[in-house]
């Protein structure tokens, strides 16, 4: 586990290197970054319980591979 001392020696280290105004950006973007993964998440699981529905909803065909990469 990462103590208090460790966690303020890294933030010491971040802003050493990056400075205070790239600091905001990143933690920013880094929450951005997270909360699109969430939600990329949440939206997965709820088209794998029910495929017809999601299907429809974006009106295609279950059986449809075009959309796929």
């Amino acid at each position: 586990m990462i103590g208090t001392g460790e966690i303020i020696v890294i933030l010491c280290v971040l802003l050493i290197l990056f400075g205070g105004k790239k600091l905001p950006e990143f933690a920013r973007s880094l929450g951005v970054g997270i909360r699109e993964f969430k939600k990329a998440i949440q939206g997965d699981s709820s088209c794998t319980s029910c495929p017809k529905k999601c299907c429809q909803e974006e009106e295609i065909e279950p059986g449809d591979k075009s959309d796929e990469r």
